[in-house]
Formats: C-alpha cells, sequence, structure tokens
C-alpha cells in the first residue's frame, strides 16, 4: 500500500504532465473543490489538492516525489483478474469495454499523447495480444478507435461520445470507469459477482439506430454493421 497519495492519479494527469497543464488542471479543480463552493465543495479534496499543487508545481519537490512514488506505486491490477474476458461471448463484449475504458482514461489524463501501446493494453487487460485482435478490429471498424502503424491506440471522438453515454446502461463499463484503470481491488472477490448479476444482457450497443427504408421496404438501421476493412 502506498505511504503517500498518488497526486498524478488524483489530477487524472498524466506522470509526464507540464507545469502549464499541473497549473491549469489545479485551478479548475480549485474552484470546483473550495470549501466556499456550495454545489461542489469537499473540503479534504481541496486540501488533498492544495498538497499535490504544493509538490509538482515545484520541479525539485516534484523530482522528489516522483522518485518516491516510483519506488511505492505497484502495477496495477489487470483488468482480467475481476473482469471475466474468458467466456466466448459476454468475454468478448467484455474485453471490447476494457479496451475503451483503458483508452479513455488514457485521453482523459494526456490529451495531447493519448496513445496506448498494444504492449501496455495487454499488460493493463492482463490478456495475450492474439486474443485482442478481433477486439481491435470491432472497435476500429466501429469507428471508437484507431490504430496507428506501429500497433499505438487512440481513442476516437466517436469513442468519447459512446464511453459518456453508455456508462448509465452497462454495469460493466461503469464499474471500470468508478475503478480507474483496473488499479482498485476494493471488494476483493466480490467484484466479479457484482459484475456478473445484473438483470439484463451486458452487451455494447451500437449507436443509436435511424431507420432508412430501401426500395424494396426493408429498413436499415445505423450503427448494425460497420466497415468490412480491417
Amino acid at each position: 500500500m502506498m505511504e503517500i497519495p498518488d497526486y498524478y492519479e488524483f489530477l487524472q494527469i498524466s506522470p509526464n504532465a507540464d507545469p502549464d497543464t499541473i497549473h491549469r488542471v489545479y485551478r479548475f479543480l480549485a474552484v470546483r473543490l473550495h470549501p466556499d463552493n456550495p454545489d461542489t465543495g469537499d473540503a479534504p479534496k481541496f486540501f488533498l489538492l492544495t498538497q499535490a499543487y504544493d509538490v509538482l508545481s515545484n520541479p525539485e519537490r516534484r523530482a522528489e516525489y516522483d522518485a518516491t512514488r516510483k519506488n511505492e506505486v505497484s502495477p496495477p491490477v489487470p483488468l482480467s483478474t475481476w473482469v471475466d474476458f474468458m467466456d466466448n461471448m459476454e468475454g468478448e463484449l467484455n474485453r471490447r469495454l476494457a479496451l475503451l475504458a483503458v483508452l479513455y482514461f488514457q485521453r482523459r489524463a494526456n490529451p495531447y499523447a493519448p496513445e496506448v501501446s498494444l504492449l501496455d493494453i495487454e499488460r493493463r487487460m492482463g490478456f495475450p495480444r492474439d486474443y485482442l485482435e478481433f477486439t481491435a478490429w470491432y472497435l476500429r471498424n466501429k469507428g471508437y478507435i484507431t490504430r496507428a502503424d506501429n500497433s499505438d491506440f487512440t481513442l476516437t471522438v466517436e469513442g468519447v461520445d459512446f464511453v459518456e453515454a453508455q456508462r448509465v446502461n452497462i454495469p460493466v463499463l461503469d464499474k471500470l470507469l468508478t475503478a480507474g484503470k483496473g488499479a482498485s481491488t476494493t471488494g476483493g472477490a466480490a467484484a466479479p459477482k457484482a459484475l456478473t448479476s445484473s438483470p439484463t444482457p451486458i452487451i455494447v450497443p451500437p449507436p443509436t439506430p435511424v431507420d432508412v427504408t430501401d426500395g424494396n421496404g426493408a429498413s436499415e438501421g445505423i450503427g448494425t454493421h460497420g466497415n468490412d476493412d480491417a
């Protein structure tokens, strides 16, 4: 367990964030968390925010903190330890959601470098890359992610919209976003049970369909199929 707070995680920024980013995020959160704010004020979080900024805005203190953090922070627990990726159908759907969640966090934390390598995806999900090819192909052709020539993945605007719109409708996606990068293991063995106890099937729905009637009177919905190119 860490003896010091993870200031980067608290601020939702990359450990490589530049001073301008740190200052911008601090000012935004300071207004939101200040105890005088009647709607979103939070004194304990504001105190933590002040601590984080005092450390990260000072180059020498930040260097010392980074050195300590590197020694104390354990690698995130792979998502596969509490999300079912193995079931033939549900496992594939969960893999899609997990990949979207990982890319969403990266996009939010570091918008100027939102790419995540295939190796890092494999490590965070705890799942072999050979089993992620179909997942990546599907999400890429839906327009939710892109994949560069060096195999780095990036979440698209369509992907961001999907994650934010569907969080309330898909229990696993909400759990992934709440836990954050799979680093939280709170609840232990109860987590898989919570994920599998939803009364409705866990699916990745397409964008809201728009009925288009062809010349034969058949109705086709947008989002029911993607491009066929890989």
